[in-house]
C-alpha cells in the first residue's frame, strides 16, 4: 500500500461511517407536518342540517377535515368530496380505531342557497360521517378567512351563479391545528394514506 493509499483508506472509511450516521440520525427524526405553525383555523359559528348551532370548540379532542365548497357546484367540489371521503372510509376500513377519532366537515360558501337542509341532503350522498355546515353571509365569512379559504360569487349564467373558490381539503390536529393537505386531486388511495401517516 502506498502512502497515499494508506492515507485514502482511514479517510474513505470515516465519510462513510459519518454518512452512515447522518442517514441514521435523519430517518429516526419523525417527519414534520407541512402545515405545521401556519396560521390556518380558527373559531366559527355556524349551523348543521337540523339548524343546530355549531361552533369550532365543539371538536376539540378530534382530527378535523375542513373543506370549504358548496353543493351546487358543477364539478369540483363533488370530485374533492368524493375522493376525500372515500379516501377516509379506506382509512376507517384499515384503522377503525383511529378513523374514530376524525371528524370531516364540509362548510358552504353559497349560504344564499345552500340552506341547512340543503347542505344536509348534499353531503349524505358522501356518507353519514360527514357533517355539512352553513350560517349567514358574516358567518360563512368568518370561518373562510380563520382557514384562508378564498370564495367569490361568480357571474350569473342561464343555470344560476357559480362560485369560485379554493380547492383544498385541510387536516387539522385534535388541538385544532393544521397538519396538512389532504391530496384529494390524486385519489382516495393517496387520502387515505395521508391520514394514516399522521392519525394516530
Amino acid at each position: 500500500m502506498t502512502y497515499l493509499n494508506r492515507w485514502i483508506a482511514p479517510l474513505a472509511l470515516g465519510l462513510a461511517a459519518s454518512l452512515s450516521l447522518t442517514a441514521c440520525s435523519q430517518q429516526d427524526q419523525p417527519e414534520r407536518p407541512p402545515l405545521e405553525g401556519a396560521a390556518i383555523g380558527g373559531p366559527f359559528t355556524l349551523v348543521d342540517k337540523d339548524g343546530k348551532t355549531v361552533t369550532w370548540d365543539q371538536f376539540k379532542g378530534k382530527w378535523r377535515i375542513v373543506y370549504f365548497g358548496y353543493t351546487f357546484c358543477p364539478d369540483a367540489c363533488p370530485l374533492d368530496v368524493q375522493a376525500m371521503m372515500r379516501g377516509f372510509n379506506a382509512f376507517d376500513k384499515a384503522h377503525p380505531a383511529e378513523a374514530a377519532k376524525v371528524q370531516p366537515i364540509f362548510i358552504s360558501i353559497d349560504p344564499e342557497r345552500d340552506t341547512p337542509e340543503v347542505v344536509g341532503q348534499w353531503t349524505a350522498a358522501f356518507g353519514p360521517r360527514l357533517l355539512g355546515l352553513t350560517g349567514t353571509p358574516d358567518q360563512v365569512r368568518v370561518a373562510a378567512d380563520a382557514f384562508v379559504a378564498y370564495y367569490k360569487k361568480g357571474e350569473e349564467t342561464p343555470g344560476g351563479y357559480l362560485m369560485d373558490h379554493s380547492r383544498i381539503a385541510y387536516l387539522m390536529d385534535p388541538d385544532g391545528k393544521p397538519i396538512a393537505m389532504l391530496p384529494v386531486d390524486k385519489g382516495p388511495d393517496a387520502v387515505a394514506a395521508e391520514l394514516a401517516k399522521w392519525v394516530k
